[in-house]
């Protein structure tokens, strides 16, 4: 084994310096599930800038210092607060934000967010079926550009909560699958220890339902 470390101790070196790269400076992503369409497809890799907010110790959740300050849209990935499983979501809800649902509707800080209707189009949900799917433009109060959102109308789902306040040091997150997505209407809101990165790029993408044909369209776009 001695032998073995000593030939190989360039290779052994190089894996470790991956290793630490990929849990501090950057990463990768992929989509395994629909909660995020209509903006991020199943099997999308998306890159994730692990520096945006925060510096940590390689391997932990230690923060060591902050880098920058999320903001309301960001897409992000962070532990679960339930679980630790990695997830992918938009920031809707800062700390001391106000934030409520009404039919659909963000109301954050008493502003209630504007909508415009874009499409109409198909989408099969797993155990469901085939159900319309009516795409939204989405600008919220305090987000620099609109950006899209998924409604589906005949899926049971948390379309109304009462007002809260995110606290201090933490983030409400939602998907842009509103009526499909496991979010902060379920688990509560995320600790900014628990924030991994901002999700910035599609690096790649294939379409699972094909055999995996990769969807060059996607390749390199800027997520918003």
């Amino acid at each position: 084994m001695s032998t073995w470390l000593r030939a190989n101790k360039g290779f052994i070196m190089f894996l470790m310096l991956f290793g630490v790269f990929r849990t501090a400076v950057a990463d990768w992503n992929p989509i395994p599930s629909a909660s995020m369409r209509p903006n991020l497809l199943e099997g999308d890799v998306v890159f994730v800038n692990r520096l945006a907010y925060n510096l940590k110790v390689p391997l932990t959740d230690i923060v060591l210092q902050h880098t920058g300050e999320p903001q309301r849209g960001d897409i992000v990935t962070f532990s679960s607060p339930l679980d630790g499983t990695r997830l992918i979501k938009r920031i809707v809800g800062l700390p001391g934000d106000t934030v409520a649902m009404r039919n659909e509707q963000l109301v954050i800080n008493g502003q209630a967010a504007q909508y415009s209707a874009l499409d109409t189009v198909a989408e099969t949900v797993a155990a469901v079926g085939q159900l319309q799917e009516q795409l939204v433009s989405e600008q919220g109060s305090g987000q620099a550009q609109p950006h899209r959102i998924q409604l589906l109308p005949q899926v049971p789902a948390r379309r109304n909560f009462a007002a809260v306040t995110v606290p201090a040091g933490h983030y409400m997150m939602l998907g842009d699958n509103r009526d499909n997505s496991a979010d902060s209407r379920y688990f509560g809101f995320v600790p900014r220890a628990l924030l991994i990165g901002k999700a910035e790029t599609i690096l790649v993408s294939a379409n699972i339902q094909d055999h995996w044909q990769p969807r060059f369209s996607r390749f390199g776009t800027a997520l918003k």
